[in-house]
């Protein structure tokens, strides 16, 4: 009987060139929508994130559906485009609808998320060939990141990542006392716009490339995490871009270690972290206690 090949950390590292790819993409995704999850959770927008994420999985469906059954192609068939218009047009919808409150706001972005999986499933199954295509979007089970993908998350994240440094301040204050921010002159529905720009726009590209499953989770464990150990917002976005990276890396090896779906391991890493996160406030509570 052959032994099973060792998937030690050394065999990982010496099969580097096949997962370079899929790695930096992650690192980089998990920064970005790290980041931008401490927005999300103290703002509570967290399904929105969720339904962005499956909203984008039904962009990527219709458009590999366009490109099958109808014949599109170039930028109409294109999967990115197709996951940032599902996106944009649903922040759209829903970020307008801001100022209602309780019952009907979590209504709609429940329908929202419900029609993104569905939808998804529904248009699956009307293109068989790309059903394995369709498994990697909703679950992140996808181990392989084309160089096309990746130059995207980098041409993405660059920018943003640079915004967000630059307009850090403006984005906080605007973003939690609003009418603080106006005070002092800031343009308030400008940062807001481009924040959600911002959240709807990693989202979906982010979706596109690793899955709706850890994106969603990348964009509330991290935060979750950072938030419990950090002692003001301006830290907590650092911290939680770094959980984000070491997920989006970290999930990939655990994959591979232990014969795992990419986006359950990145997903069940981020909970560990939530978790060891939650142990170090009690602790240090209990200390100052």
């Amino acid at each position: 009987m052959t032994p099973e090949p060792s998937r030690d950390l050394a065999a990982f590292l010496d099969a580097w060139e096949l997962f370079q790819a899929p790695v930096i993409a992650g690192t980089i995704a998990g920064a970005l929508v790290g980041l931008l999850g401490v927005y999300v959770v103290l703002r509570r927008m967290v399904f929105l994130a969720g339904a962005l994420s499956q909203t984008a999985g039904l962009g990527v469906a219709l458009a590999f559906y366009g490109r099958i059954r109808l014949g599109l192609d170039g930028l109409l068939g294109s999967p990115t485009l197709g996951a940032a218009l599902a996106t944009t047009t649903t922040a759209l919808l829903l970020v307008g609808r801001r100022a209602q409150q309780g019952t009907q706001r979590d209504s709609l972005l429940g329908l929202a998320w419900l029609a993104g999986a569905a939808g998804t499933l529904v248009v699956g199954t009307r293109i068989v060939q790309e059903v394995q295509d369709i498994q990697s979007i909703l679950f992140g089970s996808a181990v392989v990141v084309l160089d096309d993908d990746l130059v995207r998350v980098i041409g993405l994240a660059l920018p943003l990542g640079l915004l967000h440094l630059w307009w850090q301040r403006g984005f906080v204050q605007a973003a939690f006392d609003a009418d603080g921010a106006r005070v002092r002159g800031l343009p308030v529905w400008l940062l807001d716009v481009t924040l959600i720009g911002s959240i709807a726009l990693s989202i979906s590209l982010c979706t596109r490339v690793l899955g709706a499953l850890p994106v969603f989770a990348f964009s509330v464990l991290p935060a979750m995490a950072a938030l419990r150990v950090s002692p003001n917002i301006e830290r907590a976005l650092v911290v939680a871009a770094g959980v984000g990276a070491a997920c989006g890396a970290g999930g990939y090896y655990l994959a591979w270690r232990f014969d795992l779906p990419v986006g359950a391991a990145q997903t069940l890493l981020a909970v560990a972290f939530v978790a060891l996160a939650t142990a170090v406030e009690r602790g240090a509570l209990r200390r100052a206690g």
